[in-house]
C-alpha cells in the first residue's frame, strides 16, 4: 500500500471553472481532473484550454494531480497528450479502458516520463490485470465499476457480488507489483449510508481509498480509508511489544492474546506512516 494517502481520489470535470476552482479547498487526497466521460464531445477541446490554465495557476497543494485523458482511439487522445504529458503541474496521467499494457506503452511513446494510472474498465483488462500491473510505467490502477457492470450485463447489488471478480483481480496484480489500487465510483452520492457500507467493503478488501464524484461524499471516504484510532493504538502497543521481546531474545510477542511477529510489524509501522501522512495532509 502507498505511504501517501489517496483515500479520497475526486472526479472534477476538466471544462468546469468553478468546479476546477472549488477543488483547491476542497479535503481531497487526490484529484482526476476529468477531459473524458465528464466532458461533452463538443467541449473536449475547450475543456483541453480551461484545465491547461487551472493547472498552470495551481493552488491545488498537496492533493495528488491526475489528468484522465482521452483514449488515443478518439479524436481528441493525441493532442491530450501533447498538452498534458509535459505539463510540470500534472503528476500523472489516467487512460481510460486499458485492456493491455499495450495500451501503456502506446501513452508512453507519446508523453515519454510522465507516470502512468490505468483505468481497469473493462473485462479484458480484468482478465489482463496482472500485465497491466507490472508495466514499468505505471504508478495506480482505478476501478472503474460502472463501465465494467455495462460489459458484464450486471445488475447493482449491494454487495456488489458481481463485481468481486473484478475487484479481486485487480487488488492482487496492484499489490504484487506494488500499485496504488482504488475503487470505482458510489453513484448515490446523497446516500451517505450506502457510501459508508461499500467504502467499508472497500477498504476490508484492501483498496487505498475510493473514487467520487461529488464533494459530499469526502469526509465519508477519509474517515473510511484512515486508520482509525483504535488501528492506531494497537500499532504503537505491537511495535513496543516487539521491540520489547527482541530486546529479551525472543522472536515474537503476544498482544491482546495474540501473537505478533515481524509480518504485523511491517503493517503497524505502514500504519502509522499513513496515519502521519494524513495529519500532515490536514496540516
Amino acid at each position: 500500500m502507498s505511504a501517501r494517502p489517496f483515500r479520497s481520489v475526486l472526479y472534477i470535470p476538466g471544462s468546469k471553472e468553478r468546479a476546477l476552482d472549488k477543488a483547491r479547498g476542497l479535503a481531497a487526497d487526490a484529484i482526476i481532473f476529468d477531459l473524458e466521460d465528464a466532458v461533452a464531445p463538443e467541449e473536449k477541446v475547450a475543456a483541453r484550454a480551461v484545465l491547461a490554465e487551472a493547472l498552470t495557476a495551481g493552488g491545488y497543494g498537496a492533493r495528488a494531480r491526475i489528468v484522465r485523458v482521452n483514449g488515443l482511439d478518439t479524436a481528441w487522445g493525441a493532442e491530450d497528450l501533447a498538452v498534458f504529458g509535459a505539463h510540470p503541474a500534472v503528476e500523472a496521467l489516467l487512460i481510460p479502458k486499458v485492456n493491455t499494457a499495450a495500451d501503456l506503452a502506446a501513452v508512453a511513446a507519446k508523453a515519454p516520463g510522465k507516470p502512468l494510472w490505468a483505468m481497469m474498465e473493462t473485462a479484458l483488462g480484468m482478465l489482463n490485470a496482472a500485465e497491466i500491473a507490472a508495466y514499468p510505467g505505471l504508478q495506480g490502477m482505478v476501478m472503474g465499476t460502472n463501465d465494467l457492470a455495462k460489459e458484464l450485463g450486471s445488475r447493482y447489488r449491494p454487495d456488489r457480488l458481481a463485481m468481486q471478480a473484478g475487484l479481486g483481480l485487480c487488488l492482487l496484480a496492484a499489490r504484487a507489483h506494488g500499485r496504488v489500487i482504488v475503487d470505482g465510483v458510489y453513484n448515490a452520492f446523497k446516500d451517505d449510508d450506502g457510501l459508508r457500507a461499500e467504502c467499508a467493503q472497500g477498504r476490508d478488501m484492501g483498496f487505498d481509498g475510493k473514487t467520487l464524484i461529488h464533494p459530499a461524499q469526502l469526509e465519508i471516504a477519509n474517515a473510511a480509508f484512515a486508520p482509525s484510532d483504535a488501528e492506531i493504538d494497537l500499532a504503537k502497543r505491537q511495535i513496543a511489544a516487539f521491540n520489547a521481546a527482541q530486546a529479551a531474545g525472543q522472536g515474537v510477542a503476544v498482544v491482546d492474546g495474540k501473537i505478533v511477529e515481524n509480518l504485523h510489524i511491517v503493517t503497524a509501522q505502514a500504519t502509522l506512516g499513513k496515519a502521519r501522512m494524513i495529519a500532515a495532509l490536514a496540516g
